[in-house]
């Protein structure tokens, strides 16, 4: 449940990587609700990747899913 959530969510975030050239994929969420995602396509090698997923992915998530308590890249 918790993972259709996200990935809901996701889909909501995926248009914007989409027009710069990457997009996100869902990894995993672990019990304490820190979700692992990859950052694939051009935001897969961007110096700012992870300002990306801090600022953007993760506030994001947060927002639409209280759940989530961290976003982090792998």
């Amino acid at each position: 449940m918790l993972e259709e959530k996200i990935k809901q969510a996701l889909n909501g975030i995926r248009p914007s990587l989409q027009a710069d050239g990457g997009d996100v994929e869902f990894v995993s969420v672990a019990p304490d609700g820190t979700v692992s995602l990859r950052l694939t396509g051009a935001c897969g090698s961007c110096p700012m990747k992870q300002m990306t997923l801090k600022m953007g992915v993760e506030s994001s998530l947060k927002r639409e899913v209280p759940e989530v308590t961290a976003v982090v890249g792998v």
